[in-house]
């Protein structure tokens, strides 16, 4: 049997351990844009796109993620999965790539909007949530 586990769930108790453990007014948020060269195209959100490893336009799938570091230590807060437009309406790709429906087209990967759950990584980036008090 295999286990079952809330990746929402895992993402909150880590924030809470960062304030607890890592938190201090001189810390700092990191937000990178990485790149997956993919072979297939039915990976969500994969499409022709200037992939920086390969250094030309291949299937690329953009990976989005939130790092926290202080002088307490660093950790990584969050991710995301970056949808372009053709993605967004293609209602029958999405489904069979198990792409959820509450996910949307941005302009640009970053900064990140929140596709998994309505904005617990944006609204991570405050530093008073991570400050030391």
């Amino acid at each position: 049997m295999g286990y079952v586990w809330d990746d929402a769930e895992v993402r909150d108790d880590l924030q809470r351990y960062v304030v607890e453990h890592l938190g201090d007014a001189s810390g700092v948020f990191v937000v990178d844009e990485t790149r997956f060269l993919k072979q297939g195209k039915e990976s969500v959100g994969v499409k022709r796109q200037y992939g920086g490893t390969a250094g030309k336009v291949e299937n690329c799938q953009i990976g989005v993620f939130l790092a926290y570091g202080s002088r307490h230590g660093a950790a990584f807060l969050d991710r995301e999965v970056y949808l372009p437009q053709e993605w967004a309406s293609d209602w029958a790709r999405r489904r069979k790539a198990v792409c959820p429906r509450t996910w949307s087209f941005t302009l640009n990967p970053n900064p990140p909007k929140g596709n998994g759950d309505g904005g617990q990584m944006r609204d991570a980036v405050s530093a008073h949530r991570l400050a030391r008090t």
